[in-house]
């Protein structure tokens, strides 16, 4: 099917729609003064059939009281009449009329005798125009018929008044009614055209900006506040995409700056370096770098959310177990809770997560990381990693969990983080409906999540 909207590229919206408003209004005033002069002529033409008949009884009355004068009296508006006998001839016939030729010939007398009405052509009477002739019997000695002529000039005049009023005044209501309609469009319109201006100069501009609201509540209204709701949310969007690349690109220079700096002293002086040591701090950067890349793989991933993982039966008290056992660590770590804790999630999900809790604590435990799992006491689980380092003040909390932030304490003891963990964390969480949160050891710090049995779409 074509597109309407090709058929008209260059006209504005106002514009059609007035026009199609407007043909509209016409072809319904074009049908409604077609029915208004079909209906106009049939009440018309009835109404003067019923003259006729009153006319009519009236003179069968004068012949069945046998007061019939030779000269019948007629009323104004009723040109002639006549009385015929059963052998078609005139009996007697009012001023004007014939006293030798019936109105109608023989068949058609019997035929308004029945009810039946004729309409001929007034030059058979010396007359202009339509009769229309009807007839009645009347109860005499012997049969006879009064035929009474009705002239349509004045149904046709009354007609003609009504075209010339709607030849005349339809053209003026359609007009009139088209320039109300562009009115009326025109005023809809214009909190679009705002809008559209609005969104023209935020463009134009490239700067945060917001679309004018219009007064009124309708739906410009709402779409309106849609828009800018829309325009906040990828503002903040625009924000944090800027500062996670401007993140990235720092953190991922400075082990590429160690490297190359580590390299161009030794090629320089090539007899005093020390090869070995160059390699293993060359080593060290670039793992520093891999899993850098790796945990921005993972927000890239979590942001996606194109592919859902699988779902399956987790038993986080043996994931704890088996991370527990395969962390070195310089402090002592141990786990507690409930030997068996079954949730369902995406088991690759659940491992890092504990791994990077387990992770974090160890690098700033003093001397102890306690690894708790149990279930959660509305169902779900829960799992807590708690430490007895320096701690968190509460103000603070919340802002770890963002993107490449680090605490003053952590720039000095995090050998190779890039502030990627806590981040992460969350994300995965909240990938399997769950939820992760900050509280005091005292001293330490414990991070605690919140799985439900079964994962549900997340705020990642």
């Amino acid at each position: 099917m074509a597109d309407p909207n090709r058929r008209w590229p260059a006209v504005s919206l106002r514009a059609r729609l007035t026009v199609v408003a407007t043909l509209l209004v016409a072809v319904a005033l074009l049908a409604g003064t077609v029915l208004l002069l079909v209906a106009l002529h049939r009440s018309l033409i009835a109404a003067l059939d019923e003259t006729a008949r009153q006319r009519a009884r009236d003179v069968v009355a004068l012949v069945d009281s046998g007061q019939l004068p030779d000269l019948i009296p007629v009323a104004a508006g009723t040109p002639l009449v006549q009385v015929v006998d059963a052998d078609d001839r005139v009996v007697a016939a009012s001023a004007g009329g014939d006293r030798l030729v019936p109105i109608l010939l023989p068949d058609d007398v019997a035929a308004v005798r029945d009810g039946a009405v004729r309409t001929i052509a007034g030059s058979r009477l010396g007359l202009s125009g339509e009769l229309r002739v009807i007839g009645e019997p009347a109860d005499a000695e012997e049969p006879q018929t009064v035929l009474v002529a009705m002239s349509v000039a004045e149904v046709e005049g009354s007609l003609q008044v009504v075209r010339t009023a709607m030849i005349v005044g339809a053209p003026l209501l359609v007009g009139g009614f088209a320039m109300v309609c562009w009115l009326l469009v025109g005023s809809a319109l214009r909190p679009v055209a705002a809008l559209r201006r609005g969104a023209e100069d935020i463009t134009t501009t490239r700067q945060a900006g917001r679309l004018p609201v219009p007064d009124a509540d309708d739906e410009v209204r709402r779409l309106a506040l849609t828009l800018n709701d829309m325009l906040e949310r990828l503002e903040r969007s625009s924000a944090r995409q800027r500062s996670f690349v401007a993140d990235a690109a720092h953190e991922l220079r400075s082990p590429l700056t160690a490297i190359r700096t580590q390299l161009e002293v030794a090629r320089a002086h090539p007899q005093q370096a020390d090869w070995p040591q160059v390699s293993t701090d060359a080593l060290a950067d670039v793992e520093r770098l891999s899993r850098l890349v790796d945990d921005l793989l993972v927000l890239a991933r979590l942001e996606d959310g194109a592919v859902r993982p699988p779902v399956e039966a987790v038993d986080l008290a043996h994931v704890a177990d088996k991370i527990v056992a395969r962390t070195v660590a310089d402090v002592s770590l141990r786990r507690e809770g409930d030997d068996e804790v079954i949730v369902h999630a995406d088991v690759d999900a659940v491992q890092r997560v504990v791994a990077n809790l387990v992770d974090n604590a160890v690098r700033y435990a003093a001397t102890t990381v306690t690894v708790g799992v149990r279930d959660g006491a509305g169902g779900g689980a829960v799992v807590s990693v708690a430490d007895d380092g320096p701690g968190i003040p509460a103000e603070q909390r919340e802002h770890v969990f963002e993107r490449f932030t680090r605490l003053d304490h952590a720039r000095s003891r995090d050998a190779g983080g890039a502030g990627l963990g806590l981040a992460i964390v969350r994300e995965l969480v909240r990938s399997q409906g769950g939820e992760v949160s900050l509280e005091d050891n005292a001293p330490g710090l414990r991070a605690v999540v919140r799985l439900p049995e079964t994962p549900t779409r997340g705020d990642g």
